[in-house]
């Protein structure tokens, strides 16, 4: 039996206060924001950080994959960046990871956490018109594709969020003992 799960924006969400993400870690930024939205807000509030790791340049883009390239930057600006660092690099030392944390919170208190992630490597060249963000350089090998040439499903399927939301589910409709 499948349960079915209703996600909703938090009302007024735009005029509430900001939460800064800086913390070093993606579960850290994810966490951050579950607790500080769950103050402001009645209910289960969950929140994600996601983000690109690439370990031969340190983690980099890692916590900072929207603000790569400075602040306002685009996606091409963003990848333009990472394949410049990468420039000679190959083999293992293209090796990157998606990373996505999820937490979930009420009332100010957390009440789980999750990670997940998907494997893969940086392209030279951007491939594909779907996705976002990096995923034209993502390149999943166990699918023969790019992030951004996967259709919607598979990329649900496979996606670290796909698969962190998952997991996050999962948590909530396990029983407790």
């Amino acid at each position: 039996m499948h349960k079915r799960v209703v996600l909703e924006l938090v009302p007024g969400f735009d005029a509430l206060p900001l939460f800064e993400e800086n913390a070093p870690t993606f579960a850290e930024n994810a966490l951050g924001k579950a607790l500080h939205y769950s103050r402001l807000h009645d209910g289960l509030v969950f929140s994600d950080d996601s983000g690109l790791v690439v370990p031969t340049l340190g983690g980099a883009p890692g916590v900072h994959s929207a603000r790569y390239a400075g602040p306002g930057a685009t996606s091409t600006e963003r990848i333009g960046k990472l394949l410049a660092e990468l420039k000679g690099k190959s083999g293992l030392e293209r090796g990157a990871h998606f990373v996505c944390a999820i937490a979930l919170a009420k009332g100010g208190r957390a009440m789980a956490i999750v990670t997940d992630r998907a494997d893969g490597e940086i392209l030279r060249t951007p491939r594909g018109e779907g996705g976002f963000g990096y995923d034209p350089v993502f390149y999943f090998p166990a699918l023969k594709k790019t992030f951004a040439e996967l259709s919607a499903e598979a990329k649900n399927e496979h996606s670290h969020r796909g698969k962190a939301f998952r997991r996050l589910l999962k948590t909530l409709y396990s029983p407790t003992p």
